[in-house]
């Protein structure tokens, strides 16, 4: 994975945005910008996959949040379909159904999610109960401070 971004379909904004590969931070605005537009401009009934300069995206769309992940031709698009599936299912269970505010004012909780399903670009754990009890033990802790 060369790329992860999540953001709101509203305001096009991403609130997350994880890069796997060297991108100019000069170049990340326009780039998400575009890749954000590119996804959403699709209409409902087609496929979630597209190809985007020298990569693909794969996306889904989930109430006001739009999980978008970069991947090179090496990638699996289903495979990686199904980890955002994931990713946003371990969400729900975190927040309870949750919402953009969630992701906006949670965002550390995001992170670590993300962070601890994918690193260095390469899926490590996809077990929701495995992230969400690591979470739940750093909030244990936090709230013992």
């Amino acid at each position: 994975n060369d790329e992860v971004l999540v953001c709101s379909k509203s305001t096009r904004t991403d609130e997350v945005n994880r890069y796997f590969e060297f991108v100019e931070e000069s170049k990340r605005a326009a780039l998400e910008k575009d890749v954000v537009t590119v996804c959403l401009a699709r209409p409902p009934g087609q496929c979630s996959f597209v190809e985007y300069k020298d990569f693909r995206l794969v996306f889904r769309c989930f109430a006001s949040v739009v999980c978008i992940v970069g991947i090179d031709e090496d990638e699996n698009e289903l495979a990686i379909y199904e980890l955002i599936q994931n990713f946003v299912e371990t969400l729900d269970k975190y927040f309870n159904r949750v919402c953009e505010l969630d992701i906006l004012f949670h965002l550390e909780k995001v992170h670590v999610i993300l962070e601890e399903m994918v690193m260095g670009g390469q899926v490590v754990e996809t077990n929701n109960a495995r992230i969400l009890s690591l979470l739940h033990q750093m909030d244990q802790t936090s709230r013992e401070k």
